[in-house]
């Protein structure tokens, strides 16, 4: 996973790296600037039979196959101790990594998904300025505060502040959106645009205001131990994929498509167990997921948030693991 050759990509994501810690108040070693708050799990992915008509991509290349998992559910914001019932804890996260192979090297694809089914904006330079106009808005009492004057030039961003973050009943409860598209290509060559999602078996589930107020906070991260453990029911989520039509936009993040467009099921995610405590903290460390898949039968989209994230996650992942 290498660095952007390009110096105003690197100039960015570092940027976006010291802001997002700014903005998580008192320093986190050893953390996230975003999506601090984790946990680590294993588990297996079987591909669906349809899932090898797209493409050449080896973790779905025939149902009879399963693929070692590493999976990564989380909270929003720069702080560890965000409690679960904290409406900034939203939207929630997941990630999987696909284990393709071990010998000679280690090879590996990820899916990264939170629940919002898109971004504020669509590039990195205006998601770090939008940050820095609410940093220079605290204590600000007069109106328009620099973030409010911001956000009235960029309603997309107005758009992902007012979508519906509810509170998920569980991890395993949650719908998760891929934001960015990518492009499947199969045997014969012919790509397709499309954007992940991640649907929980067991239905999706919310908590009310009131709910809320009865859960503690550390609610969501129990819970899935708990299930995890054999104490509640299995943990399974079905990968998916949003298929896109001639004419849609797949280089913009902000930007919905219809809810009419094809989804075709990709196979299962079978959640097994948690990586043990001891290896937690180290493990959550030095793993850092990848936005971009880098393997064959799946490509990147020119959605310029796609190269800023991996700028983003590999600049604090280096940080994370000299901490």
């Amino acid at each position: 996973m290498p660095l952007p050759t390009d110096e105003t990509i690197v100039e960015t994501a570092t940027g976006l790296v010291k802001t997002l810690q700014a903005a998580a108040g008192e320093p986190h070693p050893g953390y996230r600037p975003a999506h601090a708050k984790g946990l680590l799990l294993t588990g297996l992915f079987t591909p669906s039979p349809t899932a090898s008509t797209l493409t050449t991509a080896p973790h779905f290349s025939s149902p009879s196959k399963t693929t070692p998992l590493t999976i990564r559910l989380s909270s929003s914001t720069g702080i560890p101790t965000i409690p679960d019932t904290d409406p900034s804890a939203n939207p929630r996260g997941i990630a999987l990594r696909f284990h393709l192979a071990t010998h000679p090297h280690r090879i590996h694809t990820d899916v990264i998904a939170h629940s919002t089914p898109f971004f504020p904006t669509r590039t990195g330079a205006d998601f770090l300025a939008f940050l820095r106009a609410a940093g220079a808005s605290a204590g600000v009492e007069t109106h328009p505060t620099p973030v409010e004057a911001w956000l009235g030039e960029h309603p997309t961003a107005v758009a992902f502040l007012q979508a519906p973050k509810p509170f998920p009943a569980s991890f395993a409860t949650e719908t998760y959106f891929g934001v960015s598209a990518l492009k499947f290509v199969d045997a014969a060559g012919k790509g397709r645009f499309f954007r992940y999602r991640v649907l929980p078996v067991a239905g999706q589930k919310d908590l009310d205001e009131e709910g809320v107020k009865k859960e503690s906070g550390e609610y969501l991260y129990e819970e899935i131990k708990k299930r995890v453990g054999g104490g509640g029911e299995p943990v399974e989520f079905k990968l998916v994929a949003q298929l896109a039509e001639e004419g849609d936009v797949v280089n913009d993040a902000t930007v919905h498509w219809p809810e009419s467009r094809e989804v075709v099921e990709l196979g299962t995610v079978k959640v097994e167990g948690l990586v043990e405590e001891g290896k937690q903290v180290e493990e959550q460390k030095t793993i850092i997921f990848d936005p971009i898949p880098r393997v064959e039968g799946i490509e990147a989209s020119d959605d310029p948030l796609l190269e800023m994230r991996a700028a983003v996650y590999l600049i604090s992942g280096r940080e994370r693991r000299k901490a």
